[in-house]
């Protein structure tokens, strides 16, 4: 099973024009030094969701956050002194679920101390999380190292208010395309956000009074309901009915013009994105779970660390202790 795997992968990775060999990831990384890796990652992580269905989402947007930033290395994790970390970026303050890593990450050091990084755990626990509530699966090559630098100033995501051209140029600066952007907003499927993020959408978008014409009337109504005008704070479903439910039921109410975010409305201004919308619709998202894997892994592999890149933490919050080079937020 695990050859069947490794040629699997090696086959999807060669079709999405990315080297394992090149980027130093393999299937089987921690054979021999921690072969137990994936199960203490998969228990733990199983332990918290299971208790918490809506940890899946935030914990996948953590990975999400962390590939983006700087690549995929840990960095999101690290916490600074002076409060100048990703971690204290605005963007950053409404993410959740470090203690999952921190419980997974002292589970794995026990088992094998000095060995694993935060960065692999991250992206294993991402995989885990969504496949709780039965959501797809996909291959995580291992290998990744942890950087030491974590900078408030360089968080620059894909906004929830971008059109389609800020949003594509935001993927293809690490490498992902049209696809894996549409593919990978899917991810909404499972998502919460506030009604701060929309308050404005929906009741002041030109400044006279207005909503943003491009949502359905009905939702609008709808999200007046549940955010008063001045309401900041109260949670908000990104794809209602289905926050429990890793499916593609986001690209229905994206194409009912029920995007929460003008991230989401603005795929149908693409042609191509408006296409892959268009198909999940008509066939029930029968490539979707398929396709979101395929995405998922060309995301664990922007930026990596490998070699002798990076480090290996002991507690995913800090950097190792060595000499002044390390000294992390700047």
């Amino acid at each position: 099973m695990a050859i069947k795997n490794l040629l699997a992968l090696v086959v999807l990775l060669s079709v999405l024009g990315v080297s394992v060999a090149q980027k130093g990831l393999h299937l089987k990384y921690y054979k021999h030094m921690c072969p137990d890796v994936e199960a203490i990652v998969h228990r733990v992580t199983v332990q918290y969701v299971s208790r918490q269905p809506s940890l899946a989402a935030a914990l996948l947007r953590l990975h999400f956050h962390d590939c983006f930033v700087r690549g995929c290395d840990g960095s999101v994790l690290l916490r600074s002194r002076d409060n100048d970390a990703e971690i204290n970026a605005l963007p950053s303050l409404s993410l959740r679920g470090f203690e999952v890593v921190d419980a997974v990450k002292s589970a794995v050091e026990k088992k094998c101390p000095g060995v694993v990084s935060c960065a692999d755990i991250l992206a294993l626990v991402a995989r885990d999380a969504v496949s709780v509530i039965n959501g797809p699966s996909w291959p995580v090559p291992l290998g990744r190292r942890d950087g030491r630098i974590s900078r408030r100033s360089e968080v620059n995501l894909p906004s929830p208010f971008a059109r389609i051209a800020a949003l594509k140029q935001g993927f293809f600066a690490k490498g992902l395309n049209t696809t894996d952007l549409v593919v990978l907003s899917g991810g909404h499927t499972i998502g919460i956000s506030n009604c701060g993020l929309i308050n404005k959408r929906i009741y002041n978008f030109t400044g006279k009074g207005d909503f943003d014409p491009s949502m359905n009337p009905s939702y609008v109504r709808k999200l007046k309901k549940r955010c008063k005008p001045n309401d900041f704070k109260t949670p908000v479903e990104m794809d209602p009915g289905s926050v429990k439910k890793f499916n593609s039921h986001y690209f229905d109410s994206v194409a009912q013009k029920k995007g929460l975010f003008t991230s989401d409305s603005t795929l149908l201004d693409d042609p191509e994105t408006k296409s892959y919308i268009d198909r999940q619709v008509a066939t029930a998202g029968s490539s979707f779970p398929k396709d979101f894997s395929d995405s998922m892994v060309k995301l664990g592999f922007v930026q990596i660390l490998t070699g002798e890149k990076g480090e290996i933490r002991k507690r995913c919050a800090f950097v190792k202790p060595k000499t002044k080079e390390t000294l992390t937020f700047v």
